[in-house]
């Protein structure tokens, strides 16, 4: 491993180390079924302050404040461009108090938590009660990935983590401003305010500003394809600068403020600019929480009081969340499920670190010695409520009801006499299943045999408004339209996983120009047959059977019985389907049952003008 004098790490090392290390654990959470967070922060303080192997300050330097400033301001931004106005809906009321009303309280009641539980004074109090009003979508957004949470609750977790996370940094800066003025002289109760409301002002406008600019550019092709997304970080970075030079950490609220007026937009290109920014904030994130977490330091944490920081931490998480989340929500309509769920989900993250660490350092300057306890006891809060909540959200959701089906379940797009019998075979084996088609008409059988129907385009808005997609997890295009196949095939398996995502076999056409790219579009599912030939054989009474595996009768000998039949999937012991392609390897253990369209009775041998 290449290192700097003094066993330190060059900083292209340290850089890469950083990155390995973060989507790893990432990658590690997903194949585990954990939090992703909770690895990450392990992995920090194993090679930070544990082994001593990675230590920012030395190994990066003094451009590791900066590094985690750009980083918190683009994940920020990345959170500004979900929030869609329009995917709101049912939960904009309670996002409204959970701002209006909840962060005044929020702040209030952390004050009181500091004060009363972690000992600090009124100053140390009010600047980090400021600070932690916000609930990091750093952290919420892992959260809600693995937990799948039902529309509304998630709506308001992440769009409340994402709204008050500027205006928290925002309420430590007018905090901090008040006790500048106390214990500074020559500093004026009247400049203080002046500077503050004018650096909100400017915040707020200079992030509208760049964001009605990127959105004129884009939609009057101002700028070309490809240069989109340089453009869009290069004016990102500048709308922070500029307004962060104007007042500390306002840049937070600019950013975000762009992000939002892009979202709103309605811009032709705005999703993929957004998986690429969704892409870029797993990285950021990543690297945010092993650096900070290779940053703690073990004696300043050996200077908390245990039974007060013990104290603190479930003040906050049992008192002051609670309480300011069902006052907020009074009368707000939201079922009292959905707000218990709120109430006791409010996981802290990057922004409230970064943030406590810089005013926890400059309260200190201020001769407030106190204060050197405020990184500390936002490290402790941070991983403590990130444990928590990462093990416990799913599993409280779900014993509130609030939660997709615990059997991940199948939309079968395209209304047909071959996806009315497929879906009807799921449901015998206690699948979910919804079938969808633009065409009405289409869905007949599927109503009549008592299959959940959207009649529709998958794609619309309406489709996403109205049905609950986090109770399936996989899709099976197999409509009549190959091109319609492959477009809800492409655009989809981002959201579901490419290894989620089938299309029937398209149909061969006598045109190379006519063909669609193999590129595009999802799996080969089952036989290699395509939408006609699929239809011809349930008329001719083929039907779907599924067929219990055991020791005695294995998938060879499945196979041996039944020549002719068309494997379609494996239904595991747990319930769970796998479709597979033609001429997959496909490993079958016993008390699994296999999925197939079978012949009628006598008629093992596929007929001949039923293949492809």
């Amino acid at each position: 491993m290449a290192t700097a004098a003094d066993g330190a790490l060059s900083p292209v090392t340290a850089i890469a180390l950083v990155g390995a290390l973060g989507v790893g654990s990432q990658w590690l959470a997903w194949r585990l079924r954990m939090p992703a967070i909770v690895l990450m922060l392990a992995a920090g303080i194993l090679i930070g302050p544990v082994l001593g192997v990675f230590d920012p300050i030395r190994d990066i330097g003094p451009l590791t404040g900066p590094m985690i400033s750009i980083a918190v301001a683009i994940i920020l931004f990345e959170g500004g461009l979900t929030l869609n106005f329009h995917d709101l809906r049912d939960a904009v009321v309670g996002v409204k108090r959970l701002v209006i009303v909840g962060a005044p309280l929020g702040w209030l009641t952390s004050t009181l938590a500091l004060k009363y539980g972690a000992g600090l004074s009124w100053e140390s109090a009010t600047v980090f009660g400021g600070i932690m009003i916000v609930t990091g979508p750093t952290v919420i957004a892992p959260l809600l990935r693995t937990a799948r949470l039902a529309r509304r609750p998630a709506a308001l977790l992440q769009w409340e983590a994402i709204v008050n996370d500027p205006i928290g940094a925002l309420a430590a800066v007018l905090a901090f401003s008040v006790v500048s003025v106390l214990m500074v002289e020559g500093v004026t109760p009247g400049g203080a305010t002046a500077e503050l409301v004018i650096g909100i002002a400017f915040a707020s406008i200079v992030g509208w500003a760049a964001g009605k600019g990127i959105a004129y550019a884009f939609r009057n092709a101002l700028v070309p394809e490809y240069m989109k997304v340089p453009v869009l970080f290069t004016v990102l970075l500048a709308t922070f600068a500029v307004s962060d030079y104007l007042l500390h950490e306002s840049g937070l609220l600019a950013v975000t403020i762009m992000g939002v007026v892009i979202a709103n937009a309605n811009l032709p290109s705005y999703v993929e600019l957004l998986r690429f920014k969704e892409h870029a904030t797993v990285l950021l994130v990543s690297g945010v929480f092993i650096l900070l977490a290779a940053n703690l330091d073990f004696a300043a944490l050996g200077a908390l009081n245990l039974w007060q920081a013990v104290f603190f931490v479930v003040l906050v998480v049992l008192v002051a969340r609670p309480l300011t989340v069902f006052v907020s929500l009074i009368g707000s309509g939201i079922p009292l499920k959905e707000q218990a769920l709120v109430a006791f989900t409010g996981p802290r993250g990057v922004v409230l670190i970064a943030v406590a660490g810089l005013f926890g350092e400059r309260l200190v300057e201020l001769g407030l010695e106190d204060a050197a306890l405020i990184g500390p006891l936002a490290f402790v809060l941070v991983a403590v409520t990130v444990v928590v909540h990462g093990f416990t959200l799913s599993p409280f959701a779900r014993f509130l009801g609030l939660t997709g089906s615990s059997t991940p379940g199948v939309i079968l797009i395209g209304g047909s006499k071959f996806t009315t019998g497929l879906a009807e075979a799921l449901q015998k084996a206690e699948i979910p299943v919804l079938m969808t088609d633009p065409n009405f008409g289409h869905l007949r059988g599927a109503r009549t045999a008592g299959v959940p129907t959207f009649s529709g385009d998958i794609l619309s808005e309406a489709a996403e408004h109205r049905l609950e997609f986090i109770n399936y997890g996989t899709l099976v295009c197999a409509t009549d339209n190959d091109a319609y196949n492959t477009l809800v095939a492409t655009d989809l398996a981002p959201e579901y996983g490419r290894e989620n995502v089938f299309q029937i076999t398209r149909e061969k056409s006598d045109s190379a120009r006519h063909q669609l790219p193999a590129t595009l579009g999802g799996r080969k599912f089952g036989p290699e047959l395509g939408y006609q030939a699929l239809e011809d054989l349930v008329w001719k009474g083929w039907t779907f059977r599924l067929t219990p595996l055991s020791e005695e009768f294995g998938f060879a000998d499945w196979r041996a019985a039944h020549p002719g039949s068309h494997l379609l999937g494996m239904l595991s012991e747990k319930g769970t389907i796998r479709f597979v392609d033609a001429g997959a390897e496909v490993k079958a253990e016993p008390g699994a049952q296999v999925l197939a369209l079978r012949p009628p009775e006598g008629h093992e041998q596929p007929p001949a003008d039923a293949k492809s």
